[in-house]
């Protein structure tokens, strides 16, 4: 009998449903330090001059999004890397993959819901028969329908072209729960959307590892956001993984058709 938290089943749940919650990754004082680092992230990435409110995304302020995380604070660099994501990463996409952005988004009473979408759906053209891309979700709170968990479509991550969406397909989604420290891995292909904060107080904070198959152009151009002191400070592995640098790249590109580099200190993956 296979039990209901093995790899198997949760391998057998990201093939069938789409995605699946592992439960309490981080234990609750590592949970705590996480989302206060990520408090004091905002800060910075305000101070640098950024927004945090995009109205092309969202209909309101009450939804906080804060990029450029694995520049702002190792703390992040150490999660995107954390070995039971990517473990999830790799049943989903495979082997060879890159981190293509890690991105967070804080959800304040009264935030509303966000377009419906499919992340793979913005960069590959349909039909959308692989899974090329997959996003893991850490819960830095616990998630629930009230306080604006991500809503999605279920078994969407199957549906070919734009045509197989059914009519009014908000009224199709559900939400996700998980407690906080757990982590939801969801196919690229699903469609989803932010849920509405309807609670009186209760924030739900969100961070989100976008991952995509490494012949996929990544959201972001890594070379240009993590500064010069930031790199040095990254392993041959994440060098690989952000495809920092031209050898990197080669390197990278030289293990996946098997030419092997004779140094360990040069494997990638």
């Amino acid at each position: 009998m296979v039990s209901a938290a093995s790899p198997q089943h949760k391998r057998r749940e990201l093939l069938e449903e789409g995605y699946c919650v592992v439960p309490d990754v981080l234990d609750p004082a590592h949970t705590a330090f996480v989302r206060e680092r990520l408090l004091v992230a905002r800060v910075e990435y305000e101070r640098r001059g950024a927004v945090t409110f995009m109205p092309d995304l969202d209909p309101n302020e009450s939804n906080v999004r804060i990029f450029d995380l694995l520049e702002l604070d190792a703390v992040f660099r150490d999660l995107i890397r954390h070995p039971e994501a990517l473990a999830c990463v790799r049943q989903v996409i495979g082997e060879y993959f890159l981190i293509s952005n890690f991105t967070a988004n804080i959800a304040h009473p009264g935030s509303q819901s966000m377009a419906l979408h499919s992340d793979q759906g913005f960069v590959v053209p349909e039909p959308w028969l692989t899974p090329w891309s997959v996003n893991i979700i850490w819960c830095l709170d616990d998630v629930y329908e009230e306080n604006g968990a991500t809503r999605y479509i279920p078994g969407s991550h199957l549906f070919r072209r734009l045509a197989d969406l059914p009519e009014q397909p908000m009224s199709h989604t559900r939400s996700f729960e998980a407690r906080a420290g757990s982590f939801i891995v969801m196919d690229g292909r699903m469609w989803h959307t932010s849920g509405a904060n309807v609670t009186k107080d209760k924030q739900r904070a969100l961070l989100f590892g976008y991952y995509s198959v490494d012949f996929l152009r990544p959201q972001v151009n890594w070379n240009v956001l993590l500064s010069a002191e930031t790199q040095s400070q990254l392993d041959p592995e994440m060098h690989g993984w952000l495809g920092l640098g031209a050898q990197a790249n080669v390197r990278y590109a030289g293990d996946r058709i098997g030419l092997k580099s004779q140094s360990s200190g040069d494997r990638r993956c």
